[in-house]
């Protein structure tokens, strides 16, 4: 997706809006009816035309132009000019014409001069006569000021790397024209009930649907402008606007905004907005997949989720659903259980059937949390060595939050969706970033966030945790490796010699296809084993490097037992729930759950380190109940070792292991952002102010 693209494109609530505003707007005396159109940045009709619908604004400044004064343009005063490259001697040789002084210092040349350089109009064309090196023929040369080469540039190159040499000259801010509202000063002229588009477009849904209704009263009670025509336009547009907006807010999301970019909206976000789309699409007859609709969503907000679904059924359409949230498996008609492990060591259907019959399945390790045989599991609390006061903490709907975190255990920042709890974590890490700068006691933190661990098939688990060093300096040193004169570079896929020479290490090849997203396929000569036949004759234990990365993490723990260094790594990963990756399993490959529990353990596995503050937010997304016992170990582990875990989390599971709970609430958007419930677990649930407790009571034991 773009970052033109938002809430309000892909949920169509902008075009409903757009025609609420060219329909129903109100128009200043004698203002030109608009078009939809008018009302979209998208759009050449309603775009800016200063930042082109974008917003913001880039422009720059003598200081920008001209980092050191001193020097002559000759000499390169001016920056973005490439003094050894072609444009740099032409600009040059054409500001020599024009008769500018090239050989002063440029603090010594006259300010009405500076600025005719950098920021002058004319564009005139000149003779040039070429005093130095190559061919010196004479030739027309067109001049511009160094401000309109850095700005036409800048637009019309599509080189990143062209890109990123010319933006340390560049300063962006709010577009004066627009103010950073996008569209053109005749659209924003345009109000419903008081406000113009870009501002109902920035405000939370919640809000939103409330002032679409306060702008009908408006109406009703003729203080505004409309005709008859408009206003029952306006009844209609709202009523349709209202309606589709009602249904997001029902699924959890009215603490969004129709401007909140689609790059910055999660996958379980995105689920939803579409799934809202669908309640209002009165189709039938439908076979709807869904991939973990829960995923990000507090247990409060899982009831509307749990209603939608159901209300889809109910239309005449059929669910498939992948979920991992036992209170959704046990609403199904149907189950399907697959495994009865990961990887290699599952992939078969144990059960298929009605929930209730799921108990039996003997080989079934959801039954035993859909079904358990006794209470849950009870967590010592651990004491704190320290506490740590966060004050004054403000962003997004965070306004001048104060918290008290204790040290050397483990708190949970829960609360409903939109409530600030990602905010809150980003502003804590953040302290402490600033803390440790302004020379306070140092105080070691890590984010272990789901962003991947690379962005191509080059990066993969082996080499993000560092194993594969170890690896390949066992294959390095190996009889045969040595006799060969092999180093531990050798079994690099990336390093020349031992790699693949058609795949270059990578292990496929790619077709360009011109209307569609490029194809990958096997390499043709090393069939995806990345490594030329020279390399893959070296045998460590009878496997080549090729065999071992393609080997999962449990079968490599076993296989590398008395490899301390590669044990340890692998060992951890097990234990982060990760078994049934192999070693080689490519960065893109993974989901951001994964990537997340290999930043993990790769920490995990780094020995003596103490004192830490691990922070993570929903550690526990794309988790089936099993692995989310086995990470509650895992922070169990840290925590004993004198290290402190904070975790934004839903999963109650993980908030009842907890020793101190952070709520955030009451609600989303801008009626949250405020603490209203801390304490441990157990005080957490005898709270009435608590939107969790009667979720977590539940995970609690008697």
């Amino acid at each position: 997706m773009s970052s033109r693209s938002s809430l309000g494109t892909i949920s169509s609530l902008s075009d409903v809006l757009r025609l609420l505003f060219s329909r129903a707007g109100t128009y200043p005396e004698g203002a030109e009816h608009l078009s939809a159109a008018a009302f979209s940045p998208n759009t050449p009709p309603g775009a800016c035309p200063t930042c082109h619908g974008l917003g913001v604004a880039r422009s720059t400044t003598e200081d920008l132009l001209v980092p050191d004064p001193s020097l002559s343009i000759d000499g390169g005063a001016i920056a973005v000019w490439a003094n050894r490259g072609w444009q740099g001697v032409n600009y040059r040789r054409i500001a020599d014409e024009l008769g500018y002084d090239i050989h002063s210092p440029w603090k010594d040349l006259a300010p009405s001069v500076r600025r005719e350089i950098l920021f002058g109009d004319d564009e005139p064309t000149v003779v040039v006569h070429a005093r130095e090196g190559g061919n010196k023929r004479p030739y027309n040369g067109s001049w511009q000021s160094a401000e309109k080469y850095l700005m036409r540039t800048y637009a019309k190159t599509e080189a990143e790397s062209q890109r990123n040499r010319l933006e340390p000259y560049l300063v962006v801010g709010a577009c004066p024209t627009c103010r950073g509202k996008r569209l053109r000063p005749e659209a924003l002229a345009v109000t419903f009930g008081g406000n113009d588009i870009a501002e109902l477009i920035a405000l939370p849904l919640s809000r939103l649907r409330q002032v679409l209704d306060e702008g009908l009263g408006t109406q009703a009670r003729g203080e505004d402008q409309h005709g008859a025509p408009a206003a029952s336009a306006a009844r209609a547009l709202v009523k349709d606007l209202g309606g589709r907006v009602d249904a997001i807010i029902r699924l959890g999301l009215g603490y969004l905004s129709m401007d909140r970019s689609s790059v910055d909206l999660s996958p379980g976000e995105l689920q939803r907005i579409r799934l809202a789309s669908q309640l209002r699409s009165g189709l039938f007859g439908v076979l709807y997949v869904l991939d973990e609709p829960s995923a990000g969503l507090h247990p409060a907000d899982a009831r509307a989720l749990y209603a939608a679904l159901r209300e889809l059924i109910a239309a005449g359409n059929s669910l498939l659903v992948v979920e991992h949230d036992l209170r959704i498996a046990r609403r199904a008609d149907w189950i399907v259980d697959v495994g009865p492990r990961a990887g290699s060591e599952g992939g078969r259907v144990i059960f298929s059937g009605p929930p209730a019959e799921l108990e039996d399945a003997g080989e079934s390790v959801t039954a035993g949390y859909m079904f358990p045989d006794g209470p849950p599991r009870r967590h010592a609390l651990r004491t704190p060595q320290a506490w740590r006061e966060f004050t004054q903490l403000t962003r997004n709907n965070l306004q001048d939050v104060s918290v008290t975190i204790p040290l050397g255990v483990m708190t949970t920042i829960t609360g409903v969706s939109g409530s600030g709890k990602s905010s809150l974590l980003t502003e804590i890490i953040d302290r402490v970033d600033s803390d440790n700068e302004a020379g306070q006691p140092r105080q070691r933190i890590i984010s272990i966030d789901q962003k991947p661990i690379g962005r191509s098939p080059r990066s993969n688990l082996a080499t993000y945790t560092g194993l594969f060093d170890t690896v390949r300096q066992l294959f390095a040193a190996t009889p045969d490796a040595k006799a060969r004169r092999y180093t531990a570079s050798r079994f690099s896929f990336n390093v020349e010699g031992g790699r693949c020479p058609t795949c270059r290490g990578e292990g496929f090849i790619s077709i360009e296809l011109i209307f569609m997203p490029d194809d990958f396929s096997p390499c043709p000569t090393c069939q995806g084993a990345r490594y030329n036949p020279e390399t893959l004759e070296v045998l460590y234990r009878g496997l080549s490097i090729a065999d071992v990365l393609a080997m999962p993490v449990t079968t490599a723990h076993a296989f590398f037992a008395d490899v301390p260094a590669v044990d340890r790594a692998l060992g951890v990963l097990t234990d982060v729930g990760l078994g049934y990756l192999t070693l080689g399993q490519p960065a893109t490959e993974l989901s951001g759950g994964e990537a997340q529990r290999i930043k993990l353990a790769t920490e995990l596995q780094r020995p003596g380190r103490v004192g830490t503050i691990f922070v993570l937010d929903e550690p526990t997304g794309g988790l089936h109940p099993a692995n989310v016992h086995a990470l509650i170990d895992v922070f169990e582990t840290l925590t004993e070792t004198g290290n402190t875990v904070i975790a934004v989390e839903h999963n109650m599971d993980v908030v009842a292991a907890s020793d101190w709970i952070i709520e955030l609430g009451p609600a989303g958007g801008d009626k949250g952002g405020r603490v209203v419930a801390v304490g441990t677990p157990r005080q957490l649930v005898t709270m009435a102010k608590s939107v969790t407790a009667p979720y977590l009571a539940p995970a609690l034991p008697d």
